[in-house]
C-alpha cells in the first residue's frame, strides 16, 4: 500500500485529559472543541489555511485564551481527522495512505483548506496523491472508494466517489491490469468488487458495462458473484439469513440489532439493483439464476417491474431449465397451493410470444385467407392460450428481440412443463383450471407423445379420488390418445381412475396402430357406430345406474387386458386377426385375370374384406364376456366363400 508523508518537523502535540496542544513558548490564542476534545492552538497557522476558521472567527470575535471556544459539531473524520488537519498547518509531518486520505479529503473541504485560502494546501496534495498514485493500483482503489460509503454526502459533493468509481471501471475495463492467474470460474476482480455496498457496485457494473470492452457474459458472472456473496441463503433454499449483513459494515452494531424487516428491505433493494444490472445479451446469465432471482424475489416482495424484467428473461431461455429450478414457493396469503403456479404461468405466456414471434419472423409472406374448414379451430389441434392469440398485437412488438425456437428446444420446454405438472399435481390444493391452463400452454408440436400428459392426469386423479365425472372428462381431454405409447395405453387400458369415454379411446386407437403395423387397412377414422351410441347415452344420461357403468367399464378393461393367453379378442387377438386378412387379401391381388370385369371384382372383394375386418372390431366391444372363442372362427367362411364363388 502506497502511502505519502507531508511536512518535516517532529510531532509537538500533547495531550492533557480532554484538552490538547502543542508544545511551544508561544501562547495559545485559538480554542477550537471537536467532539469531546478542546484543542488550544493559535489562530495564524491555522487561520493562513482554513477559510471556514477565517469566517467563524471573524463572527465571533474570539481572542485569547478567555475568548470564545469555536465548536465544530458534526466534523468528518472526528478528532483524529482535525488533529492531522492542525499538525499539517504547523509543518508537523503528516502519514497518508489509501486508509486515511478520505476522512483527510472531507475534513479539509470542511475546513476550507484549499488553493483560495493557500496555494500548496492539504486538498490538492491529497487531489494530487489520489490521481497520481492511488487511483492507479487495484487494491489503494478499492480500498479508498469503500471507504467513502462513510461520507457518502460529502465525497458526493466533493466529486470524490465519482473519481473513484471511473477509476475503477477503466481498471476492470484495461486487459494490462489482469492478474496472472485466477482461483475461481468469476471474473478476477468479481471477488473483490463484491465485498462493497450495493451502491457502489451498481456505479461500477453501470459505468464497466458502459465503457463496452467487457464482455456480458462476464458482467453476469460478477452478478452471479454478488448474488452469491449477499443472498447466498435466498438464492439457495428460500430462506432470509437475518445476520447476512448489507452493506459490508458487518462490525457495525446497528446491523446485528436491525429487525427482520429491514433486512428484508435492505435484501429487496439489492435484488433490484441486480435485476437491472442484467445484461440483454441471452446467455450472459443461465436460467437457473434467473429462477432463482425469481423465487428471491417472490419472498422478499419485489417490485412488480423487477418481476416481470424477470420472468421475461426467463421466457428467453425457459429450454435451460429444470424441473427444480420452476418450483417456486409460494407465499401468497391468497392461493394455498405449495408452488407459484401463475408465475410459471407468465413465463409460458411470455414463452409462446417469444415463439409466435419467432414463427411469424421466419414465416413466408401471407397467401389467400383461409377458409372456415381450414381454421385453426377446425384443425383438430389443441385450445390455443390466450397469450398465443394476442400475439399479433405483443408478437410484433417483441420480434426484435425474442430469440428463435428450434424444434429441440420446443420439445425440451414440453418435457420441462410436464415434470413440472406431475410435481404440482401432487398438491392436494391445486386447481384444475390452472393445471389445465399449463398444461395446454404448450404447443402440441412440444409434445411429440403424451405419456408425461397422461402421468400428470394419472396422478391428478390419485390425489384428488372426490373429482366429479364431468371434472375427470375435462382433465382426460388434454390427452391425445394417438400419441400414447404401448406402455402407456396398456396403463391406461387398465386404469380405472380414467373415463369410460378415454379408455375406449385407447382401445380404438390400439387397435388401429396394431393394424397399420400388420399392413391392413382396418384402421378406422372415426369410431365404431355401437362404441360411439354408448358414449352419448353415457353423456346425454347422468342418471344412469353406477353399476351399469362398472359392468361396462370391466368389460372393456377385460377385452383390453387379454383374460386368457387364447382370447381371439383381446388385442393380440385383433392384432393376428387383421394380419390374416392382410394375407389372404395379397393372396387375391396376386392372382392374375384377364379382363376389366376381373380386375373390378378383385377390387371389390378387397374393399369388402377391408370393411369386413373394420366391422368385427366395432362389434368387439358390444359382444358378452362370456361368448365362445370361437366365433371368430365363424366369420372366416365368409372370406373362404369370396374364394370358392370366385373359383
Amino acid at each position: 500500500m502506497k502511502f505519502m508523508k507531508l511536512g518535516t518537523r517532529p510531532d509537538t502535540f500533547f495531550s492533557n485529559e480532554s484538552v490538547r496542544s502543542v508544545c511551544t513558548e508561544v501562547a495559545t490564542d485559538l480554542q477550537i472543541l471537536v467532539g469531546d476534545c478542546l484543542y488550544q492552538l493559535h489562530k495564524f497557522p491555522l487561520l493562513s489555511k482554513c477559510l471556514l476558521l477565517q469566517a467563524l472567527c471573524a463572527e465571533s470575535g474570539c481572542g485569547g485564551n478567555g475568548g470564545e471556544v469555536i465548536e465544530l459539531p458534526g466534523f468528518p473524520g472526528g478528532v483524529e481527522a482535525f488533529d492531522a488537519c492542525a499538525k499539517f498547518c504547523y509543518g508537523i509531518t503528516v502519514t497518508v495512505s489509501a486508509r486515511n486520505l478520505v476522512p483527510l479529503r472531507c475534513a479539509a473541504a470542511h475546513l476550507g483548506m484549499s488553493e483560495a485560502a493557500d496555494r500548496g494546501n492539504l486538498a490538492a496534495k491529497l487531489d494530487a496523491f489520489l490521481a497520481s498514485c492511488l487511483l492507479r493500483r487495484w487494491k489503494d482503489a478499492l480500498a479508498v472508494l469503500n471507504s467513502t460509503r462513510h461520507y457518502a454526502p460529502l465525497c458526493e459533493d466533493i466529486g470524490l466517489t465519482s473519481r473513484c468509481v471511473d477509476a475503477v471501471a477503466a481498471l476492470i475495463s484495461n486487459p494490462a491490469a489482469l492478474p496472472a492467474h485466477s482461483t475461481s470460474a468469476s471474473p478476477w476482480w468479481a471477488h473483490d468488487v463484491a465485498e462493497l455496498g450495493v451502491d457502489l457496485f451498481w456505479r461500477i457494473m453501470v459505468a464497466v458495462k458502459a465503457t463496452g470492452a467487457v464482455h456480458e457474459k462476464t458482467v453476469g458472472d460478477a452478478l452471479k458473484a454478488y448474488a452469491r456473496r449477499w443472498l447466498p441463503n435466498v438464492a439457495k433454499d428460500g430462506i432470509i439469513s437475518a445476520d447476512q449483513p448489507f452493506d459490508g459494515a458487518s462490525g457495525n452494531a446497528d446491523d446485528g440489532n436491525a429487525s427482520v424487516k429491514q433486512i428484508a428491505t435492505r435484501h429487496r433493494l439489492l435484488l433490484e439493483k441486480i435485476v437491472s444490472l442484467i445484461p440483454a445479451e441471452r446467455d450472459a446469465v443461465s436460467c437457473s439464476f434467473l429462477l432463482k432471482l425469481l423465487k428471491a424475489a417472490n419472498i422478499l416482495s419485489a417490485s412488480a417491474t423487477s418481476k416481470a424484467e424477470l420472468v421475461r428473461r426467463v421466457a428467453w431461455q425457459l429450454e435451460e431449465a429444470t424441473v427444480g429450478d420452476l418450483l417456486i414457493p409460494s407465499l401468497s396469503c391468497v392461493s394455498e397451493t405449495l408452488y407459484d403456479v401463475d408465475a410459471v404461468a407468465a413465463i409460458l405466456d411470455e414463452f409462446a410470444l417469444r415463439h409466435a414471434a419467432a414463427t411469424a419472423a421466419a414465416a413466408p409472406p401471407p397467401g389467400p385467407a383461409l377458409s372456415p374448414d381450414d381454421s385453426p379451430a377446425r384443425s383438430g389441434g389443441h385450445r390455443r392460450s390466450r397469450s398465443a392469440e394476442s400475439v399479433g398485437f405483443d408478437g410484433a412488438r417483441r420480434s426484435s428481440s425474442a430469440a428463435p425456437v428450434s424444434p429441440d428446444a420446443l420439445v425440451r420446454v414440453g418435457r420441462l412443463v410436464d415434470g413440472f405438472l406431475i410435481e404440482v399435481a401432487r398438491d392436494p390444493n391445486m386447481p384444475l383450471d390452472k393445471l389445465l391452463s399449463i398444461a395446454e400452454a404448450v404447443a402440441d408440436t412440444g409434445r411429440p407423445e403424451h405419456d408425461g400428459l397422461y402421468k400428470v392426469v394419472d396422478t391428478y386423479l390419485k390425489v384428488h379420488p372426490e373429482m366429479s365425472k364431468n371434472a375427470r372428462k375435462r382433465l382426460c381431454r388434454v390427452i391425445n390418445c394417438r400419441k400414447l405409447s404401448d406402455k402407456a395405453c396398456a396403463h391406461a387400458a387398465q386404469n380405472e381412475l380414467l373415463p369410460l369415454r378415454v379408455v375406449v379411446q385407447v382401445l380404438f386407437f390400439e387397435h388401429a396402430r396394431a393394424a397399420a403395423l400388420a399392413g391392413g387397412h382396418a384402421a378406422a377414422t372415426e369410431l365404431p357406430s355401437n362404441i360411439r351410441a354408448l358414449l352419448q347415452s353415457k353423456s346425454g344420461s347422468e342418471a344412469d345406474d353406477d353399476a351399469v357403468d362398472r359392468v361396462d367399464e370391466q368389460r372393456l378393461r377385460a377385452l383390453a387386458a387379454g383374460a386368457s393367453p387364447g382370447d381371439d379378442w383381446s388385442v393380440e387377438g385383433l392384432r393376428r386377426a387383421a394380419s390374416k386378412i392382410a394375407t389372404l387379401r395379397m393372396k387375391l391381388e396376386e392372382d392374375d385375370h384377364d379382363g376389366a370385369d376381373d380386375d373390378e371384382f378383385v377390387r371389390k372383394q378387397a374393399a369388402g374384406l377391408a370393411r369386413s375386418a373394420s366391422l368385427r372390431f366395432r362389434a368387439f366391444c358390444a359382444i358378452p364376456a362370456g361368448k365362445p372363442k370361437r366365433m371368430l372362427s365363424k366369420l372366416w367362411p365368409l372370406a373362404r366363400g369370396v374364394t370358392t364363388e370366385r373359383h
